[in-house]
């Protein structure tokens, strides 16, 4: 097996046709198809379906594929290493993020990775949790900051904290000014708004599971693309909405921890499963340390009283989501 071999394999795949494949890798058909039989000789498997139009790959063709790629994109991150070693140039690494985390951590954490590591250009890319498996496996990018857990394999994940969910409602709303804790079920019968709409699955479907798994009814559910735009319609008086903790941007909506065990959302770190290169293994020391000081995003204060403290004093067992005491980091490498 050598890298041509890959890089015909990986052209068929993209145009799931022979052709085309030989087309855009300047070569002849039959050497092109060639390869890709002498490929799965010595694999011992069959990877491309030849009998349909257009070809389709198997099973075995579609893992086989998505190793490819990473191994492709290793041979080009070595080679740019490389020449960048050798011409004193600018490494760079591709981070994908969802919107919130712009509101927790993430800030302070690449303002940590550029001033340890200045010579190396950070490329932020805004991206669903779902689109951040895809891409880390293309190669695109290099890491991940989501909320949604994924069940693909070929993917490392690491939960950094469950931040705690936080209702927003108008100031004119009940749910307002009521003294008790709320909970889930003061939803029912809400004008709910989520987001984003798409693309999906989302933060919108973790909070529509959310109420959906205590079978409690909504009046009406309002999808709207971003959380900016979510909060506005809640000061407007539009309806409530769900968001993360350290998501609160409007002074003119009042938020409200919501006391249940299970309302939370994960702050996920990803990266493609055995990459251990120095970027990665930083990242996570990084994330280590900023816990460990404990910032003001992590212990919140909500409506002039610390909600963590209010949760624990009407039940002791609430804080078990947030794993450790606040005083250590939830997460170490």
């Amino acid at each position: 097996m050598d890298l041509r071999q890959l890089r015909y394999f990986v052209a068929v795949a993209a145009t799931r046709n022979f052709t085309r494949a030989a087309e855009q890798m300047h070569i002849a058909q039959p050497p092109l198809s060639r390869q890709i039989q002498l490929l799965e000789e010595e694999l011992g498997i069959q990877l491309i379906l030849r009998n349909s139009r257009p070809v389709r790959l198997t099973e075995a063709g579609r893992i086989f594929h998505e190793q490819a790629l990473q191994v492709l994109h290793r041979v080009e991150q070595m080679k740019n290493s490389a020449k960048q070693s050798a011409l004193s140039l600018r490494q760079s690494i591709s981070i994908g993020f969802v919107a919130s985390t712009l509101y927790a951590g993430l800030p302070m954490l690449i303002r940590m990775f550029r001033q340890r590591y200045p010579e190396t250009d950070v490329h932020l890319v805004e991206l669903g949790s779902i689109q951040q498996i895809t891409e880390l496996k293309s190669g695109r990018i290099d890491l991940g900051f989501g909320r949604i857990r994924s069940r693909d394999t070929s993917v490392a994940r690491t939960v950094l904290h469950e931040e705690r969910l936080v209702l927003a409602v108008p100031p004119s709303s009940p749910l307002a000014t009521t003294p008790q804790n709320l909970t889930l079920r003061d939803l029912g019968d809400q004008r709910l708004i989520v987001y984003p709409k798409e693309p999906r699955p989302s933060f919108a479907d973790h909070v529509i599971s959310l109420l959906h798994d205590q079978g409690i009814p909504l009046a009406e559910i309002h999808e709207v693309r971003e959380l900016q735009a979510a909060l506005g319609l809640v000061a407007a008086e539009m309806g409530v909405c769900i968001v993360p903790a350290a998501a609160r941007l409007r002074s003119d909506v009042v938020y409200r921890l919501i006391a249940d065990e299970q309302a939370t959302s994960p702050i996920i770190l990803s990266h493609r499963l055995n990459d251990d290169s120095w970027y990665v293994v930083a990242i996570k020391q990084f994330i280590a340390e900023m816990y460990a000081q404990n910032p003001s995003w992590l212990v919140f204060e909500t409506n002039g009283f610390s909600p963590i403290q209010e949760i624990a004093k009407n039940d002791e067992h609430m804080l078990s989501p947030l794993g450790p005491p606040l005083n250590s980091p939830p997460f170490s490498p």
